[in-house]
């Protein structure tokens, strides 16, 4: 009798795993990752430096540096490899530098209605395919990275992007971003093979843009890779998988939205408030080429490693911050709130920010003529579950018991996912800080070539 409620006792605490222990794993990865990269690095906003101030440290001059002389550095590039070395946003300043940001500014240079057709085109080709059914359940990013794997794939190399490419795009981005949210190790040989096939392009002529001559084929295959087939695809899919998750859990959002696809002010509302809650950059961190003087009693000398902060920054300033509130900005000014989803003016904000959100915009509008969004998971900035979603076509009818009866399936197997995940992110996340730290691959770019 004794074993028999010993085993019974055991059923409440597994029973309520999904409520305690993804938090608690959280807590302790964030312990390991301390413990095992150092304790390297000043996050802001933070008790002394609060968000007033988070602008001006952010887009000073001395907040120059990129990589050289900061461990996480390792961390970063270990993520983003192969060729973090050529990525627009780790590139040290100078000629080199100056050349790839120009380039990238050349190339996103598209006019507005470029831009909307051609995200017409890539959402049309990707749903006909992808959403045949009158309703089913899919995982938002998913969904959306072929879209922006042929719209990136057409807008660099000015023709439609064959299947082949597209599994390679694809594939090199969810690696990417996977390993990033700690939920599957890297796989280098798929990366590899899109270098190899880039490179291969870049050799016949397909990039119909000039390089210095001392860019290698290689280094000119990796700033395609990074910039436009690994950050564009990755952001570009969570940033419209976050709006539109976001818009499935509010439907008095969704109806309005749904009701009027021509309201292109509600719409920009909806964005804005999407990029505030869920910023699609967590940590930023720069390294200070100069003492920086926050006030009289604060110096942040030369060597610091700046952490800035996204989220919380864009947590602080605002009633009720945890809210989706899209309304909110009918009052506020984007330029005084605290709000920078694409970084600061001045230290090299996101170039893609106009293409970026033209683009959103677009996508969200096809998405919501054409189908009903519902969707019980979990939401958070980092998305790891890839937010399921129940997606109902316009024209069809899913009777309210029936959709209950999957959004209640939906939440269960996301608590339950988020309980495997959570352990799972603990050990392969922990092991890849590790493995960066032995690798060394920044440090180690800048010994090599540092005269």
């Amino acid at each position: 009798m004794r074993r028999k409620l010993t085993r019974l006792s055991w059923i409440p605490l597994i029973l309520t795993l999904p409520y305690w222990l993804p938090s608690l794993v959280i807590r302790l990865r964030m312990w390991l990752f301390t413990k095992v990269n150092g304790e390297e690095g000043l996050q802001l906003p933070n008790d002394k430096i609060d968000a007033t101030r988070f602008k001006q440290i952010y887009g000073h001059k001395n907040a120059a540096g990129r990589s050289q002389g900061a461990a996480l550095s390792d961390l970063f590039w270990y993520w983003l490899s192969p060729g973090a070395e050529m990525h627009q946003e780790h590139i040290e300043n100078g000629e080199r530098y100056e050349y790839v940001a120009r380039m990238t500014r050349e190339i996103l240079a598209v006019p507005a209605n470029r831009i909307e057709a051609l995200t017409e085109k890539c959402m049309g080709n990707v749903l006909a395919e992808k959403l045949s059914r009158p309703w089913q359940v899919v995982r938002l990013r998913d969904l959306l990275m072929p879209v922006w794997a042929e719209f990136y794939y057409e807008l660099v190399f000015a023709e439609q992007c064959p299947a082949y490419a597209r599994q390679l795009i694809v594939g090199n981005a969810s690696d990417v971003v996977n390993a990033l949210k700690g939920c599957s190790l890297r796989h280098m040989p798929r990366r590899n093979r899109l270098t190899r096939f880039l490179e291969k392009k870049l050799r016949q002529g397909a990039f119909g843009r000039a390089f210095p001559t001392d860019f290698t084929v290689e280094e000119q295959a990796f700033y395609l890779q990074g910039t436009y087939f690994n950050t564009a695809i990755v952001q570009m899919s969570e940033a419209v998988a976050h709006t539109l998750l976001a818009v499935a859990q509010h439907p008095q959002v969704q109806e309005r939205l749904a009701a009027h696809t021509d309201d292109e002010h509600y719409y920009d509302l909806v964005v804005t408030e999407t990029l505030r809650l869920f910023p699609l950059f967590g940590i930023a961190h720069r390294i200070t080429s100069g003492d920086i003087v926050v006030d009289d009693e604060t110096t942040l000398p030369r060597g610091s490693v700046l952490c800035f902060n996204y989220p919380a920054y864009h947590q602080t300033g605002y009633d009720r911050p945890d809210t989706f509130l899209p309304e909110r900005w009918e009052q506020l000014s984007q330029k005084e709130a605290h709000y920078i989803p694409f970084g600061v003016y001045g230290n090299r904000s996101c170039p893609a920010q106009r293409i970026a959100l033209i683009s959103m915009k677009k996508a969200a509008q096809i998405m919501l003529g054409q189908f009903q969004l519902y969707s019980s998971a979990s939401h958070t900035r980092s998305m790891p579950n890839r937010a399921p979603c129940l997606v109902v076509a316009r024209e069809a009818r899913l009777p309210y018991l029936a959709r209950g009866s999957v959004l209640s399936l939906m939440k269960l197997q996301d608590q339950w996912e988020d309980v495997v995940r959570s352990i799972q992110q603990l050990f392969l996340g922990s092991f890849m800080v590790w493995h960066a730290r032995q690798l060394k691959l920044a440090e180690n770019h800048f010994a090599n070539t540092v005269s």
